[in-house]
C-alpha cells in the first residue's frame, strides 16, 4: 500500500470497543491516547510491560491476560495488532477484515487496513502525519510541524487570554521554558519580567508588546512588590493580557502567592504556569542530583536572604544540620560563611561536599567544588556573585566519580 492511498481521517472513539492484541512497548506507546480519546479499550495479552500494568491497575484498561482468540473482536470498532508474533498479527488483520474492522498491524504497516500516524497536539490543534508507513519519517515531519506551530507567534484574537498569567522562566537557558509558558508569552500584551527571567525570551516577543522592568537587584535597587501587583492588576483590568514572567517557578521563593492573592482581590483572573526551580535543574545540569539512591533520601531548599541569627529567619538551622541529606541554599552567597558556620556548629561534618553554582544553565555558567569549611573562603576568592545556589550534601560530591 502507498503512502497516498491512506484516506487521513478522525475517528471518534469515545465509549466505543476498541481491541489492543500485545502488551509491549508498541502497546504501551499507543494505549494513552487511545484512553485519552475515551476508547474502551480491552487490552489482550498473556503479559504486560510495568507502564500497562499501571494502566489496568487504575482501570483505564480491561487486561485479558491470554492469548488471541476467536470472537476477540466481536464488537469492536478498531483494532491493534501489536504482537511480537507475525503469524498472530495476520491472523488477527485477517479476522478484522473479515468483519470490516479497521486494523492497524504494528510489524507491518503496509499489511494493515490502518496506519497510525504520528501524532502531537498544540494549543487546540491534533496534529498527524502519515508517511506510507515510514514512521521515523512521519516523526520527524511531525516533530518539525510542531516547533513550527510553537515557534509561531500569529495570534488568533478570537481566543486571546485574559487576565494574568504567572509563568516560571525557569533557571535561564531560554528552552527550559515550559511550552505552555512559551505560548502564553507569545499572546501578551504586557510583560512583566524579573531579573533573572530568561532575557532572550524578551527579543522574540513583538515591538508592540510593553516589557514592564520588575528587577529585583541583589543588595541594589528593586521595584517593590507593591508596584509589580499594581502593575499586574491595572494592565489587566484595562483588557491586556499580562505575563508576569518570573525565573525559576513562581511558587518557590518567588512571591507568585503574593501577587496571585493581588490579583485575586482585585477581580482578575490568574493562570499559574509552574517552571523549573533553579533548586533542582541548576544542579543537574552540573551533574549534581539533589537525591541519589543510598546517599541522600530527602532534599531541603531553603531561601538565604536571611542570616541564622536573623530574627526574622524561620529556619530552623539546628535541624537542618542533623538531616543527613541534600540541602540546597538560593540566595546564600552573601551570607555563605554563616550558614556554614551554622551547619558546622550543628554536626555537619567540616568536610561535607559543597557546591557553588552561579548562573547555572546560561552560557556564564560557572561552578566552584569545595567543602562546608572552605567554601565561603572559596566563594570570595572566585569573585561568586548572584544568581547563584549553594548545594550541600553528599551528592555535591558523587561528578569527581564520573
Amino acid at each position: 500500500m502507498q503512502g497516498e492511498q491512506h484516506y487521513l481521517v478522525g475517528l471518534d472513539l469515545g465509549g466505543r470497543r476498541v481491541v489492543v492484541v500485545g502488551g509491549g512497548t508498541v502497546a504501551q506507546r499507543r494505549l494513552p491516547r487511545l484512553v485519552a480519546a475515551g476508547a474502551v479499550v480491552d487490552l489482550i495479552s498473556p503479559e504486560v510491560t510495568p507502564a500497562v500494568e499501571g494502566m489496568v491497575d487504575s482501570g483505564e484498561v480491561t487486561w485479558h491476560a491470554r492469548g488471541y482468540a476467536e470472537g476477540d473482536l466481536d464488537g469492536a470498532w478498531y483494532v491493534l495488532a501489536c504482537t511480537s508474533v507475525a503469524e498472530v498479527n495476520e491472523r488477527i488483520a485477517a479476522d478484522a477484515e473479515q468483519r470490516r474492522v479497521f486494523c492497524v498491524r504494528a510489524d507491518v504497516a503496509a499489511l494493515g487496513t490502518a496506519v497510525t500516524p504520528a501524532v502531537g497536539g498544540h494549543d487546540g490543534l491534533l496534529v498527524g502525519v502519515l508517511a506510507g508507513g515510514e514512521h521515523r519519517r512521519s516523526a520527524r515531519v511531525r516533530d518539525g510541524l510542531l516547533s513550527a506551530l510553537r515557534d509561531a507567534t500569529v495570534v488568533d484574537h478570537h481566543e486571546q487570554p485574559a487576565g494574568v498569567a504567572l509563568v516560571g522562566g525557569g533557571p535561564g537557558d531560554p528552552d527550559l521554558i515550559t511550552v505552555r509558558g512559551r505560548r502564553l508569552l507569545a499572546r501578551a500584551d504586557v510583560v512583566v519580567a524579573d531579573r533573572l527571567a530568561p532575557r532572550e525570551l524578551l527579543d522574540e516577543l513583538s515591538s508592540t508588546v510593553e516589557v514592564v522592568d520588575a528587577s529585583k537587584i541583589p543588595y541594589g535597587r528593586a521595584a517593590s512588590q507593591d508596584f509589580i501587583n499594581s502593575t499586574l492588576v491595572e494592565n489587566a483590568k484595562a483588557g491586556k493580557f499580562v505575563v508576569r514572567l518570573k525565573g525559576g517557578d513562581p511558587y518557590v521563593f518567588g512571591r507568585g502567592f503574593e501577587e496571585l492573592l493581588a490579583c485575586a482581590e482585585a477581580g482578575v483572573p490568574v493562570t499559574v504556569v509552574p517552571g523549573i526551580s533553579s533548586a533542582f535543574g541548576v544542579p543537574a545540569m552540573v551533574d549534581i542530583p539533589v537525591t541519589h539512591r543510598g546517599v541522600a533520601h530527602e532534599v531541603v531548599v531553603v531561601s538565604g536572604h536571611v542570616a541564622p541569627d536573623d530574627e526574622r529567619s524561620l529556619v530552623d538551622w539546628g535541624a537542618l544540620a542533623r538531616l543527613r541529606g541534600t540541602l540546597v541554599i538560593l540566595m546564600g552567597v552573601e551570607r555563605s560563611r554563616a550558614f556554614a558556620d551554622a551547619l558546622m556548629a550543628g554536626g555537619r561534618p567540616h568536610d561535607t561536599p559543597v557546591s557553588v553554582i552561579q548562573e547555572g544553565t546560561t552560557r556564564t555558567q560557572r561552578v566552584v567544588r569545595s567543602t562546608l569549611d572552605k567554601v565561603a573562603d572559596d566563594i570570595v576568592s572566585e569573585s561568586i556573585r548572584p544568581p547563584a545556589i549553594i548545594v550541600v550534601g553528599t551528592v555535591a560530591g558523587l561528578a569527581k566519580d564520573l
